[in-house]
């Protein structure tokens, strides 16, 4: 395994655990724990409700709010009436629900704390600060304002560079001549940086001056390209706001990461397991 395939997995398990801590995030409870429903002696509290809200498949999540807590009423009747007969069986008192119940209530624990440390932790200058961090990593990458002009063969591009050079007008050139969709826009093509077009236009546009056109036809598989460079300028950064959501996703990460790294230092781990072992290992040593 690579050093690329271990940070990679390393950050699944990250990202894994940071979905895993917001999925089951705890609604906030009311302070009048009211009572919605009974089923036999049992009853169901609004903060009980609440949780089967929170916790709704997402297809259910998209229902409007009344039909929501309908569905998640539903669902928690549902439980009450089978655990009650789980109840009556005896099912709590076996190792097996024992075990799910320790494995449920170390998740819980688990999600609690990273709530606290790591979700209601993240300050909106932490992720400001991480933003230009990421901005400023970025590489200088340009991108060009063109328009084309697409025909089918060598000597009709030859004829379309010929009206140019006796001072034709381009986009006018283009509407009349252009075999290209957007004929009707003057064969503008808008902004794009490298890797949009194909190989041999991408190479023509780049290379030319701000107003130039090509002198001699470019060839690519759809045919034959006359272009013109309308403009160039640095691709501009993505707004705060538009990768907020994203750059508050790498914090908790950070977060999430430093509280692991933390807690190792107080509590051994030892697995017992050698291929499980060397495999924890191998994806920890990558930090």
């Amino acid at each position: 395994m690579s050093k690329g395939d271990l940070m990679l997995r390393h950050k699944f398990l990250a990202s894994a655990a940071l979905a895993l801590a917001v999925s089951f995030s705890a609604p906030a409870f009311a302070q009048e724990d009211a009572i919605v429903a009974k089923v036999g002696e049992m009853e169901i509290r609004q903060s009980e409700l609440d949780l089967a809200i929170a916790n709704l498949d997402p297809q259910l999540q998209q229902l409007p709010d009344e039909q929501k807590r309908v569905a998640a009423l539903s669902g928690a009747i549902d439980v009450k009436l089978l655990a009650q007969g789980a109840v009556n069986e005896g099912i709590r008192d076996t190792e097996d629900f024992k075990k799910r119940m320790s494995y449920i209530t170390d998740r819980e624990l688990h999600n609690s704390y990273f709530r606290t440390h790591v979700v209601d932790a993240v300050t909106e200058d932490e992720v400001k600060a991480r933003y230009e961090k990421e901005i400023a990593a970025l590489p200088k990458q340009e991108e060009v304002n063109a328009r084309h002009i697409l025909v089918k063969t060598e000597e009709e591009a030859k004829a379309v560079i010929a009206e140019l050079d006796a001072g034709k007008d381009f986009a006018e050139l283009a509407k009349t001549t252009s075999e290209d969709s957007n004929k009707s826009d003057g064969g503008d093509l808008g902004w794009f940086a490298k890797g949009r077009m194909v190989p041999e236009f991408e190479e023509a546009a780049f290379a030319l001056e701000k107003g130039a056109y090509t002198k001699t036809p470019v060839q690519s598989q759809f045919g034959f390209h006359v272009i013109k460079l309308e403009d160039r300028r640095d691709v501009q950064p993505p707004a705060f706001e538009q990768v907020e959501p994203q750059i508050r996703q790498l914090v908790m990460r950070d977060k999430y990461l430093a509280l692991i790294a933390e807690a190792k230092t107080e509590q051994k781990v030892e697995i017992m397991d050698e291929a499980l072992r060397k495999g924890y290992e191998d994806v920890n040593k990558a930090l």
